[in-house]
């Protein structure tokens, strides 16, 4: 009982309690054994219960979410064939991959009540190795919004004092066809994630920033098809 009681198997331990007593009813032992086993093993059916209640409310958030990018038209992968059931098994293995529970940045992707999302961002500058997450970036809110706030100081890494938000200009790659193409600041998150041509990756959008003018700038774009603002 004791040996069944160290190995977690509560039930044996108590079976083994109750052969025990069936000889001495009144067995101190067995009978604090048997009432240790039955309390453990109480606990840890709640317990098994609350995760289970757990999982299964996580589970109704990722849905919730994943019915929220569907709905909202944010492309999570590229998808070369029309047919639903491979677009539907896609963005059923993106929802478990990068939607589980939180994005690969570690920062969840969450929905509120009016059923609008806030994404975890990662804004990376190019010239200077740098980047920052926004780790709660409403699909509503504009860039220059968070590029204000973020540059109200400019960062020691800028020793030249040009990331004026003004100044700054906002930029993503389509890996697949490796081209490039220019996302106002003004604009929303969310009609830079509906964009033609931007495709969410293990839930966390990534734009890259640089200095308009700027002649890292011009030489970044060297020799790539960048597709500009109008």
């Amino acid at each position: 009982a004791l040996c069944h009681l160290e190995l977690k198997r509560f039930s044996e331990a108590m079976t083994w309690c109750e052969e025990g007593l069936r000889i001495n009813p009144k067995e101190k032992k067995l009978l604090e054994t048997r009432a240790k086993a039955d309390q453990l093993k109480r606990t840890e059916e709640r317990d098994l219960r609350k995760d289970r209640l757990q999982e299964k409310k996580e589970k109704a958030q990722k849905d919730a979410v994943f019915k929220a990018i569907k709905n909202h038209n944010i492309k999570l992968s590229p998808v070369s064939s029309e047919d639903e059931n491979v677009i539907s098994a896609s963005l059923a293995e993106m929802s478990l991959d990068g939607f589980s529970s939180q994005s690969a940045t570690g920062s969840k992707i969450c929905l509120d009540e009016n059923g609008s999302l806030s994404w975890p961002v990662l804004l990376l500058y190019p010239e200077h190795g740098q980047s920052d997450l926004i780790s709660a970036f409403h699909e509503e809110s504009r860039f220059i919004d968070h590029l204000t706030v973020m540059f109200e100081e400019l960062p020691p890494w800028d020793t030249e004092r040009k990331y004026y938000p003004s100044e700054l200009e906002l930029f993503y790659e389509d890996e697949e066809r490796e081209e490039i193409y220019q996302i106002g600041t003004q604009s929303t998150l969310l009609q830079a994630l509906q964009h033609q041509r931007y495709f969410v990756k293990a839930g966390t959008p990534t734009f890259f920033v640089l200095v308009k003018y700027a002649p890292f700038s011009k030489n970044y774009f060297l020799g790539k098809k960048v597709h500009w603002l109008k």
